[in-house]
Protein backbone atom coordinates (compact mmCIF):
# COMPACT_ATOMS: atom_id res chain seq x y z
CA UNK A 1 0.00 0.00 0.00
CA UNK A 2 1.05 3.73 0.00
CA UNK A 3 3.90 4.85 1.68
CA UNK A 4 0.74 7.71 2.79
CA UNK A 5 -2.85 7.95 3.28
CA UNK A 6 -3.88 11.74 2.93
CA UNK A 7 -1.63 14.30 1.40
CA UNK A 8 -2.26 18.15 1.14
CA UNK A 9 -0.89 19.73 -1.54
CA UNK A 10 -0.12 23.52 -1.63
CA UNK A 11 -0.62 25.23 -4.82
CA UNK A 12 -2.66 24.51 -8.12
CA UNK A 13 0.42 24.97 -10.81
CA UNK A 14 1.07 22.15 -12.64
CA UNK A 15 3.51 20.18 -10.08
CA UNK A 16 0.60 20.78 -7.47
CA UNK A 17 -2.50 19.50 -9.58
CA UNK A 18 -0.07 16.45 -11.32
CA UNK A 19 1.08 15.17 -7.56
CA UNK A 20 -2.77 15.01 -6.45
CA UNK A 21 -3.91 13.38 -9.68
CA UNK A 22 -1.37 10.62 -9.89
CA UNK A 23 -1.90 10.52 -5.56
CA UNK A 24 -5.48 10.18 -5.50
CA UNK A 25 -5.65 7.63 -8.53
CA UNK A 26 -3.72 5.65 -6.22
CA UNK A 27 -6.28 5.55 -3.74
CA UNK A 28 -4.68 8.56 -1.60
CA UNK A 29 -6.99 11.43 -0.05
CA UNK A 30 -5.74 14.70 -1.35
CA UNK A 31 -6.68 17.76 -0.40
CA UNK A 32 -5.33 20.97 -2.61
CA UNK A 33 -5.65 25.03 -1.84
CA UNK A 34 -4.55 27.09 -3.87
CA UNK A 35 -4.45 30.91 -2.48
CA UNK A 36 -5.58 32.75 -6.18
CA UNK A 37 -8.93 32.32 -6.16
CA UNK A 38 -8.51 30.95 -9.84
CA UNK A 39 -5.39 29.41 -11.09
CA UNK A 40 -6.91 28.65 -14.44
CA UNK A 41 -7.41 32.70 -15.49
CA UNK A 42 -4.01 33.54 -14.81
CA UNK A 43 -1.18 33.48 -17.44
CA UNK A 44 -0.48 33.97 -21.63
CA UNK A 45 1.08 30.98 -22.85
CA UNK A 46 3.17 27.90 -22.64
CA UNK A 47 5.65 26.07 -24.63
CA UNK A 48 5.43 22.56 -23.86
CA UNK A 49 8.63 20.08 -24.80
CA UNK A 50 8.05 16.43 -25.39
CA UNK A 51 9.16 15.37 -21.90
CA UNK A 52 6.65 17.29 -20.36
CA UNK A 53 3.56 16.01 -23.16
CA UNK A 54 4.90 12.83 -21.76
CA UNK A 55 3.97 13.39 -18.50
CA UNK A 56 0.55 15.03 -19.22
CA UNK A 57 -0.29 11.56 -21.75
CA UNK A 58 0.44 10.09 -18.16
CA UNK A 59 -2.58 12.22 -16.27
CA UNK A 60 -4.69 10.84 -18.75
CA UNK A 61 -5.14 14.49 -20.26
CA UNK A 62 -2.86 14.18 -23.37
CA UNK A 63 -6.21 13.81 -25.75
CA UNK A 64 -7.58 17.01 -24.26
CA UNK A 65 -4.07 19.09 -24.34
CA UNK A 66 -3.22 18.02 -27.77
CA UNK A 67 -6.39 19.12 -29.36
CA UNK A 68 -6.05 22.39 -27.12
CA UNK A 69 -2.62 22.98 -28.71
CA UNK A 70 -0.73 23.55 -31.22
CA UNK A 71 1.75 20.68 -32.21
CA UNK A 72 5.37 21.28 -34.04
CA UNK A 73 8.40 19.20 -34.76
CA UNK A 74 10.93 22.06 -35.99
CA UNK A 75 12.41 25.33 -34.43
CA UNK A 76 12.75 27.95 -37.16
CA UNK A 77 15.98 30.68 -36.19
CA UNK A 78 15.74 34.05 -38.38
CA UNK A 79 17.74 36.82 -38.36
CA UNK A 80 17.12 40.82 -37.23
CA UNK A 81 17.42 42.13 -40.25
CA UNK A 82 14.96 44.06 -42.69
CA UNK A 83 13.27 40.50 -44.13
CA UNK A 84 13.04 38.65 -40.74
CA UNK A 85 15.74 35.87 -43.20
CA UNK A 86 15.18 32.90 -41.98
CA UNK A 87 18.56 31.54 -41.60
CA UNK A 88 17.62 27.56 -40.39
CA UNK A 89 15.22 25.47 -39.96
CA UNK A 90 15.64 22.21 -38.33
CA UNK A 91 13.90 19.39 -36.35
CA UNK A 92 13.45 19.73 -32.77
CA UNK A 93 14.58 16.89 -30.52
CA UNK A 94 11.44 14.79 -29.82
CA UNK A 95 12.25 14.40 -26.10
CA UNK A 96 8.91 12.55 -25.21
CA UNK A 97 9.30 9.64 -27.99
CA UNK A 98 8.61 9.66 -31.40
CA UNK A 99 4.79 9.27 -30.84
CA UNK A 100 4.89 12.94 -29.55
CA UNK A 101 5.16 16.07 -30.94
CA UNK A 102 8.54 17.54 -29.95
CA UNK A 103 6.84 21.02 -28.67
CA UNK A 104 2.95 21.96 -28.47
CA UNK A 105 2.58 25.51 -27.56
CA UNK A 106 -1.01 26.66 -25.62
CA UNK A 107 -2.95 28.92 -23.69
CA UNK A 108 -1.54 28.27 -20.14
CA UNK A 109 -5.09 28.99 -18.47
CA UNK A 110 -6.29 26.34 -20.61
CA UNK A 111 -3.94 23.92 -19.77
CA UNK A 112 -4.42 24.86 -16.21
CA UNK A 113 -8.11 24.10 -16.47
CA UNK A 114 -7.59 20.92 -18.41
CA UNK A 115 -5.56 19.71 -15.23
CA UNK A 116 -8.15 20.95 -12.20
CA UNK A 117 -11.10 19.47 -14.32
CA UNK A 118 -8.82 15.85 -13.89
CA UNK A 119 -7.73 16.49 -10.27
CA UNK A 120 -11.82 17.34 -9.74
CA UNK A 121 -12.72 14.23 -12.13
CA UNK A 122 -10.60 11.82 -10.24
CA UNK A 123 -11.65 12.78 -6.66
CA UNK A 124 -9.24 15.77 -5.64
CA UNK A 125 -10.87 17.87 -2.55
CA UNK A 126 -9.95 21.65 -3.84
CA UNK A 127 -10.15 24.75 -2.18
CA UNK A 128 -9.40 28.10 -3.67
CA UNK A 129 -8.63 31.15 -1.92
CA UNK A 130 -7.23 29.47 1.04
CA UNK A 131 -3.96 28.80 1.58
CA UNK A 132 -1.76 27.44 4.70
CA UNK A 133 -1.14 29.56 8.22
CA UNK A 134 0.75 27.22 9.52
CA UNK A 135 2.40 24.11 9.68
CA UNK A 136 3.50 21.72 13.34
CA UNK A 137 4.89 18.37 12.36
CA UNK A 138 5.68 15.33 14.46
CA UNK A 139 7.30 11.42 14.03
CA UNK A 140 3.85 10.82 12.66
CA UNK A 141 1.92 13.45 10.47
CA UNK A 142 1.78 16.99 9.91
CA UNK A 143 -0.83 19.74 11.62
CA UNK A 144 -1.82 21.90 9.30
CA UNK A 145 -3.69 25.70 9.97
CA UNK A 146 -5.28 26.92 7.11
CA UNK A 147 -6.01 31.13 6.47
CA UNK A 148 -9.28 30.42 6.83
CA UNK A 149 -9.86 29.06 10.27
CA UNK A 150 -9.81 25.38 9.65
CA UNK A 151 -7.22 22.76 10.22
CA UNK A 152 -6.02 19.15 9.49
CA UNK A 153 -3.63 16.83 9.67
CA UNK A 154 -1.95 15.09 7.18
CA UNK A 155 0.66 12.07 6.71
CA UNK A 156 2.67 14.44 4.04
CA UNK A 157 2.42 17.94 2.81
CA UNK A 158 3.92 19.24 -0.66
CA UNK A 159 4.81 22.50 -1.22
CA UNK A 160 4.25 23.42 -4.59
CA UNK A 161 3.54 26.70 -4.37
CA UNK A 162 6.06 28.98 -6.74
CA UNK A 163 8.91 30.71 -7.02
CA UNK A 164 7.55 32.84 -4.10
CA UNK A 165 6.75 29.83 -1.85
CA UNK A 166 5.91 30.62 1.26
CA UNK A 167 6.02 26.84 2.25
CA UNK A 168 9.54 26.99 1.96
CA UNK A 169 9.68 30.03 3.74
CA UNK A 170 7.33 28.17 6.28
CA UNK A 171 10.29 25.79 6.70
CA UNK A 172 12.98 28.01 7.17
CA UNK A 173 14.95 27.69 3.88
CA UNK A 174 16.67 30.67 2.95
CA UNK A 175 17.17 30.22 -0.65
CA UNK A 176 15.50 32.85 -2.07
CA UNK A 177 15.62 33.37 -6.17
CA UNK A 178 18.04 36.10 -7.29
CA UNK A 179 17.66 38.19 -10.65
CA UNK A 180 19.04 36.80 -13.86
CA UNK A 181 19.36 40.43 -15.44
CA UNK A 182 16.90 40.38 -18.14
CA UNK A 183 13.04 40.48 -18.41
CA UNK A 184 10.29 39.34 -20.80
CA UNK A 185 7.42 40.84 -22.32
CA UNK A 186 5.03 38.50 -23.55
CA UNK A 187 1.93 38.86 -25.48
CA UNK A 188 -1.27 36.66 -26.11
CA UNK A 189 -3.12 37.56 -29.92
CA UNK A 190 -4.01 35.95 -33.47
CA UNK A 191 -2.27 33.85 -34.59
CA UNK A 192 -1.75 34.42 -38.37
CA UNK A 193 -1.29 31.93 -40.95
CA UNK A 194 2.53 32.65 -41.27
CA UNK A 195 3.47 31.40 -37.90
CA UNK A 196 3.18 27.39 -37.79
CA UNK A 197 6.34 26.89 -35.48
CA UNK A 198 8.56 28.79 -32.89
CA UNK A 199 11.13 31.24 -34.73
CA UNK A 200 13.85 32.60 -32.60
CA UNK A 201 15.75 36.05 -33.59
CA UNK A 202 18.72 36.70 -31.66
CA UNK A 203 20.33 40.26 -31.40
CA UNK A 204 18.69 43.56 -32.47
CA UNK A 205 17.16 45.61 -29.89
CA UNK A 206 16.35 42.45 -27.29
CA UNK A 207 18.60 39.73 -26.38
CA UNK A 208 15.69 37.35 -28.07
CA UNK A 209 12.40 37.71 -29.99
CA UNK A 210 10.29 35.09 -30.91
CA UNK A 211 6.82 33.49 -30.97
CA UNK A 212 5.00 30.44 -30.12
CA UNK A 213 1.38 29.20 -31.87
CA UNK A 214 -0.77 28.07 -28.89
CA UNK A 215 -4.02 27.03 -31.43
CA UNK A 216 -5.10 27.76 -34.54
CA UNK A 217 -6.15 31.12 -33.40
CA UNK A 218 -4.01 32.27 -31.00
CA UNK A 219 -0.07 32.88 -30.35
CA UNK A 220 2.24 34.02 -27.89
CA UNK A 221 4.91 36.49 -28.95
CA UNK A 222 7.81 38.01 -26.52
CA UNK A 223 10.75 39.88 -26.41
CA UNK A 224 13.47 39.57 -23.92
CA UNK A 225 15.10 43.22 -22.44
CA UNK A 226 17.53 44.21 -19.58
CA UNK A 227 15.39 43.75 -16.59
CA UNK A 228 13.30 46.98 -14.96
CA UNK A 229 10.35 47.71 -13.32
CA UNK A 230 7.70 48.42 -15.32
CA UNK A 231 4.47 48.23 -12.82
CA UNK A 232 4.38 52.28 -13.24
CA UNK A 233 3.02 51.49 -16.87
CA UNK A 234 -0.90 51.47 -18.18
CA UNK A 235 -1.56 48.61 -20.17
CA UNK A 236 -1.99 50.96 -22.95
CA UNK A 237 1.88 51.87 -22.42
CA UNK A 238 2.98 48.02 -22.13
CA UNK A 239 1.33 47.36 -25.12
CA UNK A 240 3.55 50.27 -26.48
CA UNK A 241 6.58 49.19 -25.41
CA UNK A 242 5.99 45.34 -26.87
CA UNK A 243 5.42 47.08 -30.39
CA UNK A 244 8.14 49.28 -30.42
CA UNK A 245 10.65 46.54 -29.05
CA UNK A 246 9.28 44.20 -31.76
CA UNK A 247 9.39 46.95 -34.33
CA UNK A 248 12.72 45.62 -35.14
CA UNK A 249 11.42 42.18 -36.46
CA UNK A 250 10.30 41.27 -39.14
CA UNK A 251 9.11 38.08 -41.21
CA UNK A 252 6.10 36.64 -39.64
CA UNK A 253 6.48 39.29 -36.82
CA UNK A 254 5.33 41.97 -39.20
CA UNK A 255 1.92 39.75 -38.83
CA UNK A 256 2.20 39.48 -35.68
CA UNK A 257 2.89 43.21 -34.35
CA UNK A 258 -0.58 44.85 -36.54
CA UNK A 259 -2.77 42.32 -34.75
CA UNK A 260 -1.57 43.38 -31.22
CA UNK A 261 -4.20 45.33 -29.80
CA UNK A 262 -5.50 44.75 -26.83
CA UNK A 263 -3.48 46.12 -23.74
CA UNK A 264 -4.49 43.85 -21.05
CA UNK A 265 -2.78 40.45 -22.88
CA UNK A 266 0.37 42.05 -22.24
CA UNK A 267 2.44 40.90 -19.26
CA UNK A 268 5.75 41.41 -17.99
CA UNK A 269 8.11 38.65 -15.81
CA UNK A 270 11.73 39.75 -14.96
CA UNK A 271 14.02 36.15 -15.07
CA UNK A 272 15.04 34.73 -11.64
CA UNK A 273 16.65 31.27 -10.51
CA UNK A 274 17.61 29.25 -8.17
CA UNK A 275 17.97 25.60 -6.75
CA UNK A 276 17.50 24.23 -3.39
CA UNK A 277 20.63 21.99 -2.57
CA UNK A 278 19.79 18.54 -1.58
CA UNK A 279 17.61 17.71 -0.04
CA UNK A 280 13.98 19.15 -0.93
CA UNK A 281 12.35 17.87 2.09
CA UNK A 282 12.43 18.87 5.79
CA UNK A 283 10.62 16.28 7.99
CA UNK A 284 7.35 15.23 6.13
CA UNK A 285 6.86 18.90 4.28
CA UNK A 286 8.39 18.52 0.55
CA UNK A 287 9.22 20.74 -2.17
CA UNK A 288 8.83 20.77 -5.71
CA UNK A 289 8.23 22.66 -8.96
CA UNK A 290 9.17 26.07 -8.65
CA UNK A 291 9.41 26.00 -5.23
CA UNK A 292 12.45 24.26 -5.44
CA UNK A 293 14.23 25.70 -8.64
CA UNK A 294 13.58 27.85 -11.36
CA UNK A 295 15.40 29.50 -14.40
CA UNK A 296 14.96 31.61 -17.04
CA UNK A 297 12.92 30.06 -20.15
CA UNK A 298 15.39 29.99 -22.36
CA UNK A 299 15.32 26.10 -22.59
CA UNK A 300 11.18 26.03 -22.12
CA UNK A 301 11.42 23.08 -19.46
CA UNK A 302 10.25 24.78 -16.54
CA UNK A 303 6.85 23.37 -17.02
CA UNK A 304 8.09 20.36 -17.64
CA UNK A 305 10.72 19.78 -14.82
CA UNK A 306 7.87 20.57 -12.53
CA UNK A 307 5.04 17.57 -13.97
CA UNK A 308 8.62 15.05 -13.63
CA UNK A 309 8.67 16.01 -9.77
CA UNK A 310 5.38 15.25 -9.53
CA UNK A 311 5.61 11.85 -11.38
CA UNK A 312 8.84 10.80 -9.37
CA UNK A 313 7.56 12.29 -5.85
CA UNK A 314 3.96 10.04 -6.45
CA UNK A 315 5.53 7.16 -7.91
CA UNK A 316 7.87 6.44 -5.27
CA UNK A 317 5.07 7.57 -2.67
CA UNK A 318 2.45 5.09 -4.40
CA UNK A 319 4.76 2.49 -4.39
CA UNK A 320 6.78 2.70 -1.20
CA UNK A 321 5.63 1.12 1.80
CA UNK A 322 6.49 4.05 4.42
CA UNK A 323 7.73 7.58 4.07
CA UNK A 324 11.41 6.76 5.43
CA UNK A 325 14.57 8.10 4.24
CA UNK A 326 15.17 5.85 1.65
CA UNK A 327 12.18 6.95 -0.39
CA UNK A 328 13.78 10.51 0.69
CA UNK A 329 17.01 9.61 -1.04
CA UNK A 330 15.35 8.36 -4.33
CA UNK A 331 13.49 11.14 -4.89
CA UNK A 332 16.64 13.60 -4.42
CA UNK A 333 18.59 10.69 -6.24
CA UNK A 334 16.15 10.71 -9.60
CA UNK A 335 15.04 14.56 -9.87
CA UNK A 336 18.13 17.20 -7.86
CA UNK A 337 21.33 16.57 -10.51
CA UNK A 338 18.35 16.22 -13.27
CA UNK A 339 17.17 19.62 -12.20
CA UNK A 340 20.39 20.96 -11.41
CA UNK A 341 21.69 20.21 -15.16
CA UNK A 342 18.73 21.98 -16.62
CA UNK A 343 18.57 25.35 -14.61
CA UNK A 344 22.51 25.31 -15.16
CA UNK A 345 21.95 25.07 -18.76
CA UNK A 346 19.12 27.46 -18.71
CA UNK A 347 21.24 30.08 -17.14
CA UNK A 348 24.22 29.73 -19.15
CA UNK A 349 22.22 30.37 -22.58
CA UNK A 350 21.18 33.62 -20.24
CA UNK A 351 24.69 34.42 -20.06
CA UNK A 352 25.70 34.42 -22.66
CA UNK A 353 22.77 36.65 -24.42
CA UNK A 354 24.16 39.14 -21.21
CA UNK A 355 27.49 38.72 -22.21
CA UNK A 356 26.84 39.38 -26.33
CA UNK A 357 28.77 35.65 -26.59
CA UNK A 358 28.30 33.61 -29.06
CA UNK A 359 27.72 30.02 -27.24
CA UNK A 360 27.19 27.02 -28.52
CA UNK A 361 23.61 27.35 -28.09
CA UNK A 362 22.40 25.00 -30.72
CA UNK A 363 24.64 22.06 -28.55
CA UNK A 364 23.78 22.62 -25.28
CA UNK A 365 19.97 22.63 -26.34
CA UNK A 366 20.95 19.01 -27.97
CA UNK A 367 22.41 17.91 -24.78
CA UNK A 368 19.71 19.18 -22.33
CA UNK A 369 17.08 17.35 -24.81
CA UNK A 370 18.84 14.08 -24.75
CA UNK A 371 19.68 14.32 -21.06
CA UNK A 372 15.35 15.11 -20.77
CA UNK A 373 14.32 12.28 -23.41
CA UNK A 374 14.92 9.60 -20.69
CA UNK A 375 12.37 9.18 -18.66
CA UNK A 376 12.80 10.81 -14.58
Amino acid sequence: MPAVNNVLVIGGGLAGTATAIQLTRHGVAVDLVEVKPDIAAIGSGITLQGNALRELRRLGVWERVSRAGFPYNNLGLRAPDRDGTLLVEFPDVRSGGPDLPATMGMPRPLLARILLDQAIATGVKTSFGVTVAGLEQDATGVEVTFTDGSAGRYDLVVGADGIRSATRRMLGISVDPRPVGMGIWRVFGPRPASVTRTDLYYGGPCYLAGYTPTGEDSLYAYVVEDSGDHSGLTPEQRLARVCELASAYHGPWDDIRSALTDPSRVNYTNFETHLLPAPWHRGRVVLIGDAAHSCPPTLAQGGAMALEDATVLAELLVEGDVLDDALWDAFTARRHARAAEVVAASNQIAQWLLDHEQGDIPGLVHRIGDLVSQPA
